[in-house]
């Protein structure tokens, strides 16, 4: 009874969001989902009439400015910036049901408030061309779109349970690197299908500055069944389980 009630805690958190420095934790989602889609989506942008910024442009901005945000903030929070990876890490039982709904409430507002700051320090002209806002490509159904957002979530969410493993010790000091690397590649395969979000709260932003909701649905829907299956694979199967784990809770 008493580690069924412990399990219950730590899967509700409540005692960890109850202490003061969670409030530093949600500042750091809010503001590296602030950057992210900032700089992210400014990548976006066409300057030059019938010279749209190239795949592998965009792909890279993404995915380094990632990698930077998580040199500097994955020590306070984790550095999700993105509410598929809150979920993914959720289902694992590496991230409380608490904790979990506050990283997306401040993902999400951090999101929205970089891409207002976006907006306004981009000509009228550059504006009207979506600010980086994500849909599907030319014949690329809702049904497509959701498979491939799954696809390349999947592989994030799996690649941030690698890396950040307290078991593994070979991967120390990668985490950034190779986080940043696969929503590289994965911007790189999925630019054309979809626009490549793999992050809800990426869409989200220039969704509602634009008042643009196209296919916003699969965005969500996507991404979300990716972290789902990630995270449930790698604490089934694929985690390090030589020692005795310390990061999840178990009923």
């Amino acid at each position: 009874m008493g580690k069924a009630w412990k399990g219950v805690k730590e899967f509700i958190g409540v005692e960890e969001v109850a202490k003061l420095e969670f409030l530093v934790s949600l500042f750091a989602e809010a503001l590296g989902t602030f950057l992210l889609v900032l700089i992210g989506c400014a990548s976006c942008i066409t300057w030059v009439e019938g010279q749209a910024p190239s795949v592998l442009h965009i792909a890279f901005t993404f995915g380094l400015a990632v990698a930077a945000l998580a040199q500097f903030l994955g020590p306070i929070s984790g550095c999700h910036v993105n509410p598929a990876v809150t979920i993914g890490l959720f289902v694992s039982g590496n991230c409380s049901l608490l904790k979990s709904l506050c990283y997306i409430v401040c993902q999400s507002c951090g999101a929205i408030a970089g891409a207002v700051v976006l907006k306004l320090i981009t000509p009228n002209e550059q504006v009207s061309q979506g600010l980086g806002a994500t849909d599907l490509g030319k014949g690329v159904e809702a049904g497509q779109g959701i498979v491939m957002e799954a696809i390349i979530t999947f592989l994030l969410v799996l690649v941030v349970h690698a890396v950040t493993d307290p078991k593994r010790s070979d991967t120390k000091g990668w985490a950034p690197l190779a986080i940043g690397l696969a929503i590289s590649v994965s911007h790189m395969a999925a630019i054309p299908f979809t626009g490549s979000s793999m992050n809800p709260a990426r869409s989200l932003g220039p969704a509602v500055i634009l008042t643009s909701w196209s296919n916003h649905w699969v965005y969500w829907v996507g991404p979300i069944v990716g972290a789902v299956i990630a995270g449930s694979l790698y604490k089934m199967g694929f985690r390090n389980t030589k020692e005795i784990e310390e990061a999840s809770y178990d009923f």
